[in-house]
């Protein structure tokens, strides 16, 4: 494993490695047409979880200094809710865009600094026991990378696939 710059992120990044594994994973064998299926009109769409996830990435990146653009951010960006009456992209594209953005994501995670990582990052969430700055954010989106996996995981179970698996591509280095 690659050392990070700043050791407060040495639990950070085995993390967003394994999500990147769980990510793929999770996605594995869904058909283009059960990927757009919502559960009694209810849930999201696994389109909507990949999407959201990978615009997360996009955000992780955006707050470590790279400037890419999700091409697709008016669709995911800050969660922005499900409507059927979008046309959003396939699972093919959204996993082209995954592979992209993670391994610069990646290198920036290496990068950090303390000092980078100390900074304030104003989310409006006025927690007391919450400070708004970067090291956080980051620590956010990794639990937010959790939460989409674990909801692709169950649409894999609701749908009819199998289970996923915890296999690990040991050529995927981000």
């Amino acid at each position: 494993m690659n050392t990070p710059k700043s050791q407060k992120l040495e639990i950070i990044i085995p993390a967003y490695r394994m999500h990147s594994q769980i990510f793929l994973n999770a996605l594995d064998g869904i058909s283009a047409a059960d990927a757009i299926k919502r559960i009694d009109g209810k849930t999201n769409h696994v389109v909507w979880m990949a999407g959201n996830f990978v615009n997360m990435r996009y955000g992780l990146g955006w707050i470590l200094g790279l400037r890419e653009e999700d091409p697709y951010n008016e669709l995911f960006f800050q969660a922005k809710a499900l409507n059927e009456n979008f046309d959003y992209p396939s699972l093919e594209k959204l996993k082209e865009n995954f592979h992209t953005i993670s391994s610069l994501v990646y290198q920036q995670l290496l990068e950090a600094t303390d000092d980078k990582l100390a900074e304030k990052f104003p989310l409006g969430m006025n927690v007391p026991f919450f400070e708004e700055n970067v090291l956080n954010f980051i620590g956010m989106c990794i639990g937010r990378e959790d939460y989409l996996c674990g909801q692709i995981g169950l649409m894999r179970k609701i749908l009819g696939y199998e289970a996923m698996k915890y296999d690990i591509n040991e050529t995927l280095t981000y």
